[in-house]
């Protein structure tokens, strides 16, 4: 239905550069200008984006899926914040705004008769008690404590970004400035997809991540990508950061590539199979253990009780 082009970071500073967005969006001329993220570690400036879209006549439109938490919360404001800025705005409600999974689209009123028309075209059914879980996570969202918890994500990811530098790691762009950050994992000498699978063994949750100009593509890729919306919601702080990071670590400096093990390539470094060394997989699952024993999930129930009830 439509022809796309992109854009991507500038090169050297791996940040959005809006000279060349402009430049690029004076050649394309889209109908479209589309904003947003799943791996950018950095705030983008909407106004700036919303200039480049009127300078060419095209529809500004943001996909906020990722932050939206992060703007209900007040950690984007001003320039930072898509919604003064974009005529489309879509997001999740899960992620960073902690709701059900589900969906919301905003606009303004000039394409309010066509977003309305997307039910049940190509907008899912309204589903009743997805529609009273996005009252209840709305309501949340106006909250102080909400405010109060999305400020606490970007501190414990900038905290956590901060904590991998020191550990020797490589963050993508140098830190973050919103809920998430990628590391790159090839000085480990692994692919993303290994790292990964390495440190999910470990009973540690992330995924493989392409980072900017990603040598090794979008199957293995070379990174991690690392978010706190979680670790934030248990109550962790700093402190506990510092902790993942050194687990993160001790994870990936005890991990070596496998070897392609069937086929006309075998015996040939693999990007998928990994060997790791199984002493520091029990101690950093052990680690793990510990974190989480500190900061259940569901701290006002009595798990041995229920442990014993299911017995």
């Amino acid at each position: 239905m439509f022809e796309a082009d992109n854009y991507g970071v500038n090169k050297d500073s791996l940040l959005l550069d809006y000279d060349e967005i402009e430049a690029r969006a004076t050649e394309v001329k889209p109908l479209v200008l589309l904003a947003g993220y799943s791996a950018y570690p950095r705030a983008i400036n909407f106004r700036r984006m919303r200039e480049i879209a009127d300078k060419v006549g095209a529809v500004f439109m943001v996909d906020m899926a990722h932050f939206a938490g992060l703007v209900a919360g007040g950690v984007f404001e001003g320039d930072e914040n898509p919604i003064p800025h974009a005529h489309v705005i879509t997001t999740t409600t899960h992620k960073t705004l902690r709701g059900p999974r589900g969906g919301m689209v905003l606009c303004t009123k000039e394409f309010a008769p066509y977003v309305d028309k997307g039910c049940p075209l190509v907008i899912g059914g309204p589903l009743a008690h997805v529609m009273a879980a996005k009252g209840v996570a709305f309501t949340e969202a106006n909250t102080p404590e909400f405010k109060t918890y999305a400020h606490q994500i970007v501190a414990n990811a900038q905290a956590l970004a901060d904590a991998c530098i020191a550990e020797g790691m490589n963050v993508v762009s140098g830190g973050t400035e919103n809920h998430l950050l990628l590391i790159d994992v090839r000085s480990f000498g692994l692919t993303g997809r290994q790292a990964a699978s390495a440190l999910r063994e470990c009973r540690i949750t992330l995924n493989k991540n392409a980072i900017p100009f990603d040598p090794n593509g979008p199957i293995s890729t070379s990174g991690l990508r690392v978010g706190t919306p979680a670790l934030t919601t248990l109550g962790m702080g700093p402190d506990e950061m510092k902790e993942i990071a050194s687990i993160f670590k001790h994870v990936l400096s005890h991990t070596k590539p496998g070897v392609i093990e069937s086929g006309p390539n075998a015996g040939k470094p693999s990007k998928a199979n990994f060997a790791r060394d199984a002493n520091a997989a029990a101690e950093a699952r052990q680690r793990v253990k510990t974190l989480l024993d500190e900061f259940p999930v569901y701290p006002e129930l009595d798990l041995g009780l229920l442990q014993r009830h299911f017995a």
